[in-house]
């Protein structure tokens, strides 16, 4: 096939010896499978900015850190620095969580390099060798359903334990190789103590692999295990081989109503000696 132009500093600087086929297109990126001497890895040609389907909402790039202040101030600012300084961000953090992820034993693709806006990764094969399939082109028996969505829910544990959450989860970003599902499309990760909508984005990737797999096994659309994941980060007692329920109960305290009222009095015998003041 003719060599995209993205990939051809690859070749010419040895890290691939070919390009065997397009896998596929994405909204943020086009996949190739190529060689790499014996191996057959993938390349991530990330789209440019103004051809990408997916916008850098500011919910994900929320205190992403920046080099210096003189990127800051121009992305701040929109200029043309700027904009190449934000999609170098934006596809920094993809390849910075692949490493933190893959080095903390998460289910995600092994990073080889990333060179000249592509990134070179392994290739996520199915038992007989093949690309695997999306999770949303596998149908499952109820029982198979309920053992992919814990292991599942168990890599998002994994995840949460290095600092780190998904922020687009769902079966479209999920790949079935031969020994189990594989996360991929991370450049919208975010860090979990960093920004302050983590929890929203952590229960929003819960919710869709419940939603998900609760088309196969219906018992799992009662599970709350978003808030149960959660609760146990902010506790300080997540750990990856947590023992989770499924279930979530909000603790609510009793309130002491004689400190409401005593509030409620004072506030009243204030307002009311305020007045007195005006009057005088």
């Amino acid at each position: 096939m003719k060599i995209p132009q993205r990939l051809q500093p690859l070749l010419e600087d040895g890290l691939i010896d070919g390009v065997v086929r397009q896998l596929m297109s994405g909204k943020e990126a086009m996949v190739f499978v190529v060689r790499c001497g014996a191996e057959t890895r993938c390349a991530k040609v990330y789209k440019e900015a103004n051809k990408r389907a997916f916008r850098q909402a500011v919910d994900y790039t929320e205190n992403r850190k920046t080099k210096n202040t003189r990127q800051a101030r121009a992305m701040a600012k929109g200029t043309r620095f700027g904009r190449q300084s934000q999609e170098a961000a934006w596809q920094n953090a993809e390849v910075d969580a692949l490493y933190r992820l893959a080095a903390a034993g998460v289910r995600v693709p092994k990073p080889y390099n990333f060179h000249e806006g592509v990134l070179l990764m392994e290739l996520v094969t199915d038992a007989e060798g093949n690309a695997a399939p999306r999770l949303n082109d596998v149908e499952f028996l109820p029982e198979v359903a309920v053992k992919y969505h814990l292991a599942l829910i168990a890599e998002v544990v994994r995840m949460l334990c290095a600092g780190v959450i998904h922020g687009d989860l769902s079966e479209f970003n999920i790949l079935i190789a031969g020994d189990g599902p594989v996360i991929i499309d991370l450049p919208q990760a975010v860090d979990a103590a960093g920004n302050n909508h983590a929890q929203a984005m952590l229960e929003r990737d819960v919710a869709n692999l419940r939603n998900y797999f609760g088309q196969f096994a219906p018992e799992l659309l009662t599970t709350q295990y978003g808030r149960e994941i959660w609760a146990h980060y902010e506790a300080g007692t997540l750990t990856p081989d947590v023992a989770l329920t499924g279930r979530f109960e909000r603790k609510h305290k009793a309130v002491d109503m004689e400190s409401v009222l005593r509030e409620i009095e004072d506030t009243r015998l204030e307002e009311a000696a305020r007045l007195l003041r005006m009057q005088g």
